[in-house]
């Protein structure tokens, strides 16, 4: 069978776990087929390029061209909205949904007027809210492109996913990690999503085996609230819930780009009602007026 995945090392390392997660299971070969896509080769800064699928849809055509049979994605890069054509076969188990700092000093020692590295707007404004006294600066690349620039001096210190460091295997460079009270992750940060064409049932039950029911509902109920915000990729919510098999807790931010104000909520349902969970605490968010935060921001 073959896997579609993008060429990064970080890609590939996560496609090759759940590879062998896939052929442990069941004892079917699988082969990793790299492909590159619009955001791997673009220089414009994530928050410019209209929200969520730049890394997605060169992997949607490869399945829709037959040229393989799955893909999978970082789910924090799959688009809110699913496309009909394809389905969400599994989502594994959720490996760790924080954020880390790497560089030689923990956040707080950082100097006045640091140089944080970051791509992402959400880190920018949470960060800004606990340290205004630092320069935040947007940079693109992979983790190592990102990480070199603290070793070179460049930058004090840069934010990433902790999951991705780990599966990179740079833990040792990680001076803290961000619990949830600090900075909330992105929707869905730290899952994977293994993606087939809608048309395949023999797949979508083959590839189903991988699928954790609690890891789906937090993370489903994270993107119903992002859907909800319509906030795309480049907006500043953070939100993360957790299912402990008879609650689904969700929390969720939506932070000012200057980090100076923001609307943070959470609430509490069934994980079978994830998706109304989500909506329901996006409308609160709404009425306690998070859309006039994200106001020039929002696509």
């Amino acid at each position: 069978m073959r896997l579609g995945t993008r060429r990064s090392l970080m890609a590939t390392t996560q496609s090759q776990m759940v590879a062998d997660a896939y052929t442990e299971r069941t004892g079917r070969a699988i082969e990793l087929v790299g492909v590159t896509t619009f955001g791997d080769v673009t220089k414009a800064h994530l928050a410019q390029l209209g929200g969520t699928g730049v890394f997605v849809s060169a992997l949607r055509d490869k399945l829709l061209e037959d040229e393989i049979d799955f893909a999978v994605h970082s789910l924090k890069d799959l688009p809110t909205k699913q496309d009909p054509r394809f389905t969400l076969a599994a989502i594994p188990a959720r490996h760790d949904h924080r954020d880390a700092l790497v560089g030689p000093h923990k956040f707080a020692d950082l100097a006045p007027g640091a140089r944080v590295g970051t791509g992402s707007p959400r880190r920018i404004a949470m960060l800004s809210a606990l340290r205004p006294d630092l320069e935040y600066v947007p940079i693109r690349g992979n983790a190592d492109t990102r990480i070199g620039k603290v070793a070179s001096g460049e930058l004090d210190a840069v934010v990433l996913a902790s999951a991705g460091l780990h599966r990179i295997g740079r833990d040792a460079d990680i001076a803290q990690i961000f619990e949830v009270e600090e900075l909330l992750p992105a929707p869905g940060q730290g899952a994977l999503a293994v993606e087939c064409r809608a048309d395949r049932p023999d797949l979508i039950a083959f590839l189903g085996v991988l699928d954790d029911a609690p890891t789906r509902s937090a993370v489903t109920a994270e993107r119903s609230l992002l859907n909800a915000l319509e906030a795309g990729c480049s907006a500043p919510v953070g939100a993360f819930a957790s299912d402990d098999g008879h609650t689904l807790n969700l929390t969720a931010v939506v932070v000012a780009l200057d980090g100076r104000e923001a609307v943070r909520k959470s609430a509490a349902g069934s994980p079978s009602e994830a998706v109304t969970l989500g909506r329901l605490l996006a409308a609160e968010m709404i009425a306690e007026g998070a859309d006039r935060l994200m106001g020039e921001h929002s696509h």
